[in-house]
């Protein structure tokens, strides 16, 4: 079936590779945004990723038809499920009925990886947002796979939303098959197939994050409405001997992934970096995030002094610690240009001590990252956007895309260029040409970068409200012609993204070439030409390092 194939095709191609410690999630209620929308964010952080905006259009299939699966961070064949009668329209990570889900991997307790199952966190995802209609519809169709099919993949977090409710599910396999001897020596294998998991609803007014280190502790056991979770949850985590207490003291994420000095500083500090941004008093967690005092956690979400608009949402996802005793540009890995980006690996050592680099939101290794946009004063299918962009945030562009749409932008599109395979016309390439040349001179190209950032986006967000008319009116008429209307305008400003930062690079590497800043003087063939060279720190450090070796000696005063 050519759903099918699309699917498969598109978990094998897509996404290789992404490995734990890569992906952040901020989550806004409607009650806590500006305009009343649902709001969850979402970084795919990966060496090995190629941003791209996949595409399942809606489709209907026959009784008894079945979907192959396959493991969505390596393409490994997982085996067959059942396929739905009717599935919706998905665009990247947010299907026609405004359902969002995103992920980041925690990892949890490696004897609970089920090598056995069928179902991994990856193929969840798209499968559920295929077949969703609310976010509590999505929950029960994940947790029912897993629970039918077992679970394939380390612990995950998911945020999961609609144009009513965000939530927060945190989900991690039983185990893989253990053998089980008999009185005759016979061997036979026990499978705990399944899941265990928790599901929170963040209170409407309340935002929440998380970034690859479980943040459900305790939670309560007596509402539904608020809170699901599975049967065995507690007494799985009996069974292993990994908790003793009462089932009111149980702590999902102190049992199942208790958080070290790595989860609390490359990963809650990510969550605390928003927090910062939204309410203030965040400084009392400081000790919690740099490691130093793992018992001082943070609450699972907090309630903004503001309300946080979607700009808000945009500088979330741009965090770098600035402006707070994380700041990546205040220290000498820096470097002259006051780079945001630290090479990897993550940790070091020096004489058998291990350190740190920061790990911010914002990171050179993005393949694509989104803001997905609920909108409850807009019915289904035309309320749903995902502002989608590729590579860094800190200087990607937040392009809208209308979930309702029927096809992808040329430059987004899947198969346009790969990982190992560079294209002119895509997305993903035109977009780390800039970013890799700005961090070459950082301090001074992202200025250049962020104007026309700016620009964009500010013109985008001028224009949805008037794209979200016209296309109200029109389907009154006729639902089709407004749904390719959103189309064409999505597919439009998606190229025009593209084709814009390609001229950026073009200007960028004229007036930037050979660590020159060349300005047009008009009228003038030859532009001014100023070389500021690097900063008087670096200088001062190179001479304390050198002494005299560089020392200009002046004619008559050797």
């Amino acid at each position: 079936m050519k759903k099918t194939l699309f699917l498969v095709l598109s978990l094998t191609l897509v996404v290789l590779a992404l490995p734990s410690k890569a992906c952040t999630n901020f989550l806004v209620t409607k009650g806590a945004s500006a305009d009343g929308s649902c709001m969850i964010s979402y970084t795919a952080d990966s060496h090995t990723l190629f941003g791209e905006l996949y595409h399942y259009p809606a489709a209907v299939y026959p009784e008894g038809a079945l979907l192959d699966v396959y493991e969505w961070d390596t393409g490994k064949y997982l085996g067959k499920i059942k396929q739905a009668r009717q599935t919706y329209n998905v665009v990247g990570n947010m299907n026609e009925n405004q359902v969002a889900i995103g992920e980041t991997t925690f990892g949890g307790r490696e004897e609970l990886v089920d090598t056995a199952a069928t179902v991994d966190y990856g193929s969840l995802i798209y499968i559920a947002l295929q077949r969703s209609r609310t976010a509590r519809e999505a929950i029960k169709i994940m947790t029912d796979l897993v629970a039918e099919y077992g679970y394939a993949s380390e612990g995950e977090s998911f945020s999961i939303s609609d144009a009513n409710e965000v939530w927060i599910l945190e989900m991690v396999g039983k185990g893989k098959p253990e053998p089980v001897k008999d009185k005759k020596g016979r061997i036979t294998y026990k499978y705990n197939k399944g899941a265990v998991w928790v599901a929170i609803r963040i209170p409407d007014g309340y935002i929440s994050g998380h970034a690859n280190q479980a943040r459900i502790t305790t939670f309560p056991l007596n509402d539904p409405e608020n809170c699901l979770y599975a049967a065995d949850v507690i007494t799985v985590a009996r069974e292993k001997g990994w908790f003793a207490g009462e089932d009111k003291n149980f702590s999902f994420s102190d049992t199942y992934n208790p958080v070290n000095f790595e989860g609390a500083r490359f990963c809650e500090a990510r969550v605390w970096s928003a927090f910062n941004k939204a309410t203030k008093g965040m400084d009392k967690y400081l000790d919690y995030i740099e490691g130093k005092n793992l018992t001082n956690r943070m609450p699972l979400y907090i309630k903004p002094d503001r309300k946080i608009t979607l700009q808000d949402m945009y500088g979330f996802m741009r965090d770098y610690y600035q402006n707070t005793p994380l700041d990546m540009t205040k220290d000498v890995g820096a470097g002259s240009y006051g780079s945001i980006v630290r090479w990897r690996p993550l940790t070091w050592k020096v004489d058998g001590v291990k350190y740190c680099n920061e790990r911010a939101v914002s990171t050179q290794q993005t393949g694509f990252s989104f803001i997905a946009q609920s909108r409850p004063w807009i019915a289904n299918p035309l309320g749903g956007i995902i502002w989608f962009g590729v590579d860094d945030t800190y200087s990607t562009v937040y392009t809208p895309m209308y979930t309702c749409m029927t096809k992808v932008p040329e430059t987004f599109a899947v198969g346009n260029g790969n990982m190992m395979t560079f294209s002119d016309n895509a997305a993903f390439w035109v977009f780390n040409q800039v970013s890799n040349f700005a961090y070459t001179r950082y301090k001074d190209m992202i200025v250049d970068i962020q104007k026309k950032q700016s620009e964009l986006e500010g013109n985008y967000f001028a224009l949805v409200p008037a794209m979200d008319k016209l296309a109200a009116e029109m389907y009154k008429q006729s639902p089709a012609k407004a749904i390719q209307f959103l189309t064409d305008f999505s597919v439009s400003q998606g190229n025009n993204t593209v084709h814009e930062w390609k001229n950026l690079y073009a200007f960028l590497f004229t007036k930037y070439m050979d660590g020159n800043i060349k300005t047009a003087v008009p009228g003038q063939l030859n532009p001014i030409v100023k070389q500021p060279g690097y900063s008087e720190e670096f200088y001062r450090n190179l001479v304390k390092q050198t002494g005299d070796k560089f020392k200009v000696i002046e004619t008559g005063k050797q």
